[in-house]
């Protein structure tokens, strides 16, 4: 027997959450065997195995497939779904929430914990979102990535680029360490911003383009977007970079905004450079530097709900 939307393919991260997903997973298998669906699962190796698993699936006729882990699992999972920012008309993309980020679902009202959230995947409710296109720099090359939740430039990506080499076993306290060792250092730089036509200047730390709602694990950085609303929300945070830390409290409410030190902008293309260039990241995945455009992509993506 099959899902309404065909067999299932689990692609799975067993390393995300500290080996979380790789607990979950005879949770997740026993759920779909009960309900009598096909299934088969995939467990990643490698940076990138995601993305590959994904495309892989698509070209052998799989239409269902389900990004078990976190943000960093759904992107690449994303990425392999998206050809020239469309998708197959049928192909939908689940999400099992087990990974240390998982901020996407908090926009999408998918549920947070493994067992729920594969319940979840029984049912037929399905909904149409956006995703953004970035095209940025790496290595002097021109590199185009998509993302469904939040991209960076500035301070955020310079901080997910310390996360990074930081151990796991810090568990969610990983962005924190990584905060507070990224901030002494980091120097604000000449942001030049162009939104959709209309040109912007400051000095910036931090240029935040959002096409849901939270990041850095549960902040309510951009409380007005909607992922299917055709426009990207951009937060340019220009005052003091002590103000990554004075407004947490109330950027974890969504309380933040307005905010004398945030420039706010809603566009369907955003273009940013900086002086001296900046490291982006999306979803939580480093990716390069500006020059960078966002764009985004309406309707891009079928996500089950």
């Amino acid at each position: 027997m099959t899902s309404p939307f065909g067999p299932l393919v689990i692609i799975a991260n067993p390393r995300a959450g500290q080996g979380k997903v790789e607990r979950h997973l005879p949770e997740i298998e026993r759920t779909l065997t009960d309900a009598g669906l096909a299934y088969r699962i995939v467990r990643t190796t490698h940076p990138g195995h995601a993305t590959e698993a994904a495309r892989q699936a698509l070209e052998s006729g799989d239409r269902y497939l389900v990004a078990a882990g976190g943000d960093g699992t759904v992107n690449e999972v994303l990425n392999g779904m998206l050809d020239d920012g469309a998708a197959a008309y049928d192909a939908l993309l689940g999400i099992v929430a087990a990974g240390s980020g998982c901020d996407l679902i908090k926009s999408l009202g998918v549920p947070g914990d493994a067992v729920r959230a594969s319940q979840h995947l029984l049912t037929d409710a399905v909904r149409h979102i956006d995703v953004g296109k970035v095209t940025f720099t790496d290595g002097g090359h021109e590199v185009t990535r998509y993302f469904a939740n939040i991209a960076e430039a500035g301070l955020g990506a310079a901080v997910v680029a310390r996360t990074t080499k930081l151990p796991r076993s810090l568990g969610a306290a990983k962005y924190f360490c990584g905060f507070w060792l990224t901030l002494p250092a980091f120097h604000p730089a000449v942001v030049k911003l162009d939104a959709d036509g209309s040109s912007f200047e400051w000095r910036a730390h931090n240029v935040v383009v959002a096409n849901c709602q939270y990041y850095g694990g549960g902040m309510h950085i951009s409380p007005k977007s909607q992922p299917d609303d055709g426009m990207l929300d951009v937060l340019a945070m220009v005052g003091p970079k002590t103000d990554a830390f004075t407004m947490l409290p109330k950027i974890y409410k969504g309380t933040h905004l307005p905010h004398r030190d945030i420039a706010e902008a809603r566009a369907r293309t955003v273009r940013i450079d900086a002086n001296p260039p900046l490291l982006i990241e999306a979803d939580g995945e480093m990716l390069g530097t500006t020059p960078a455009t966002f764009a985004v992509v309406p309707n891009a993506i079928r996500v089950k709900v």
